[in-house]
């Protein structure tokens, strides 16, 4: 049985000029982006400002996890012309900071780290002032799959670990945690700041999350994003629990006293969520 949502988690509906505007781009473009495919809470907010995070290598994963909205199956052929569609529309949407994520493709030898670059390459060509953060996936594990991505200096790369190590195997398909912690750790000896992003309310304790955040800093990771987990579809697995507005205020606390350079922490925070704060440096 569902649980009822309580008052904080309240969604706006879409509105606006620049939200319709950034619906048409994403259209005109044949994009797929995680906003619509994850479902994700603050596509109007998110949109509105103009922003959105495309999601390349098609719509379709090879992984299926019990958290994600995202379709899963066998992915159709790459789309040759897309990095160029990308580096368009971020040209048209006039971003400032650019996400990128990507379904899993397990099928592919290099999991898709080539077309991965591509598309930064591109997007940097056409918008040379614009800084890229990337939301990639595990590649398996892979070194050269992560060099291959890393050559095409993205400002920030992020990796989710989704959730605390006891329940990665409940709800993410064909994932390791350690193995997620070696990409992080892979980025940040690549001198590329590493970001990660976890869930809450799928049954965790809050000291799994301390540890979590642990975890994450003896790796190098730099930003953190903590956020209530939401059942997309009945086919998902359901929300053990809504945490409250309070008890993400301190994760946010502890996890900048444990050093983070940010942490986004809150009910509809997302990977994405304000993410042109985080290329900013410190001074």
């Amino acid at each position: 049985m569902q649980q009822k949502k309580p008052h904080w988690l309240k969604i706006h509906l879409p509105k606006g000029e620049k939200f319709f505007e950034t619906q048409q781009i994403v259209k005109e473009n044949h994009l797929h982006t995680i906003c619509t495919s994850g479902k994700c809470p603050n596509i109007a907010e998110c949109w509105g400002r103009g922003t959105a995070t495309f999601m390349i290598l098609g719509d379709i994963c090879t992984r299926n996890c019990r958290f994600c909205a995202t379709k899963t199956g066998i992915p159709n052929v790459i789309d040759e012309n897309e990095p160029l569609n990308v580096a368009n529309s971020v040209k048209l949407m006039k971003l400032n900071h650019c996400v990128l994520t990507s379904v899993t493709r397990d099928d592919l030898k290099d999991g898709g780290a080539e077309h991965w670059a591509n598309v930064i390459f591109e997007v940097k060509k056409l918008n040379p002032t614009t800084t890229l953060e990337t939301l990639i996936p595990d590649f398996l594990g892979n070194i050269e799959s992560l060099r291959t991505v890393f050559a095409a200096k993205p400002e920030i790369i992020s990796h989710n670990i989704e959730t605390v190590k006891r329940l990665t195997s409940t709800i993410r398909s064909n994932s390791d945690y350690s193995r997620s912690l070696k990409v992080l750790s892979e980025v940040s000896k690549a001198n590329i700041t590493a970001k990660s992003g976890i869930m809450v309310g799928l049954g965790e304790t809050e000291n799994e999350v301390f540890e979590a955040m642990d975890d994450l800093l003896n790796v190098g990771c730099e930003i953190l994003t903590i956020g209530q987990y939401l059942q997309p579809t009945k086919e998902n697995i359901p929300v053990s629990e809504f945490v409250t507005p309070e008890q993400f205020e301190k994760y946010k606390h502890l996890g900048l006293q444990k050093g983070f350079r940010f942490v986004e922490s809150g009910p509809l925070v997302r990977s994405s969520f304000y993410a042109e704060k985080h290329s900013q440096k410190q001074g």
